[in-house]
């Protein structure tokens, strides 16, 4: 049996217009009395998911979920090349939900993230911790240069073969030595070839496939299927490695003091290998209104029964918060 609620569709959707040629695409399930709740997908650029309806009891609450900017439904797609990312940052991200909770006509609501949407809501609460309810992630994230380091360069002797085949990808006279493989990499989801640009992103997912189908042997997401999907994808999560997402190296950290006051629960399975346990130690120590659960058989993905039944766990337990 799921540890998920079941199915649900939205009773409300729209493209919220940021102003500068972005249209955000956003839902809203549940109860519209309900308490409100904001669901930041992973990726960054992997979009929202109809499971992530789930997550929530929809009776108690008003789930909203959006497409973070080029991925999903909103527009324009990071998959056109002739997109423009230079708009498409963490602070431009921040600046969209809070747009969207004024749309709205949010007050203040709960924060559920996984992955890169662990970094996000850090990000967002941190800037505006008078919207933030209480806070639920899950593979804990802060994209520091160390953890972007960790996932293309210090996972590497985990994984020999897979390692051997991403770097062998590049092609001969667009790497040095000197250079590290996500600019490298940069260049090629970015070429005027669109051959080039989609043996990019299948290699791109080629090597982070590695660690997921290691933990998660039901295996890849379909989604992954889609050329389109991969190159919105590939290009995102590279735009924002290469820029070290925008964040002071350690900043979400050095600030978890702006969290005081606001609950939180931090999910992360033991073997998790795309983000080791440690960070979410030190945030768990840094942030002493948040509480670390670990989740012995469980690693990254949101799939694993565990971690879907801890997370369901997670937003009932605050669901009888008094609307504000």
């Amino acid at each position: 049996m799921s540890p998920l609620y079941p199915e649900i569709e939205p009773y409300d959707h729209g493209l919220l217009d940021t102003g500068d040629g972005n249209m955000i695409y956003w839902e809203a399930c549940g109860n519209p009395a309900g308490l409100p709740a904001l669901v930041l997908h992973g990726g960054p650029g992997s979009g929202c998911s109809t499971a992530a309806r789930r997550q929530f009891d929809p009776d108690a609450y008003r789930i909203i979920l959006f497409d973070q900017r080029n991925c999903g439904r909103s527009l324009p797609s990071a998959a056109n090349r002739e997109t423009d990312l230079s708009l498409n940052t963490t602070w431009h991200l921040i600046a969209d939900i809070e747009r969207l909770r004024t749309h709205l006509g949010i007050n203040s609501w709960l924060l559920l993230g996984n992955s890169w949407g662990s970094t996000l809501a850090l990000a967002y609460a941190e800037t505006h911790p008078n919207r933030v309810r209480a806070i639920v992630i899950a593979g804990v994230t802060t994209t520091r240069r160390s953890e972007i380091d960790w996932l293309y360069r210090g996972m590497a002797p985990l994984f020999p073969e897979e390692w051997h085949r991403f770097r062998q990808a590049i092609p001969s006279g667009m790497h040095t030595e000197d250079e590290d493989i996500v600019t490298a990499y940069h260049r090629l989801l970015n070429d005027p070839d669109p051959e080039t640009r989609l043996k990019a992103a299948r290699d791109w997912h080629d090597w982070e496939a590695a660690s997921i189908l290691l933990a998660d042997p039901v295996g890849l997401p379909r989604r992954w299927s889609d050329p389109g999907y991969l190159l919105t994808r590939a290009r995102i999560i590279n735009h924002y490695f290469v820029h070290g997402a925008w964040l002071e190296e350690g900043v979400l950290l050095k600030n978890a003091a702006r969290l005081s006051g606001i609950p939180g629960v931090l999910l992360q399975g033991r073997f998790d290998i795309e983000a080791p346990l440690v960070t979410a130690w030190e945030l768990a120590r840094a942030w002493p209104q948040s509480e670390l659960r670990i989740i012995a058989r469980a690693a990254h993905s949101t799939s694993n029964p565990d971690m879907s039944a801890a997370i369901v766990a997670a937003t009932d337990r605050f669901r009888d918060f008094p609307q504000k």
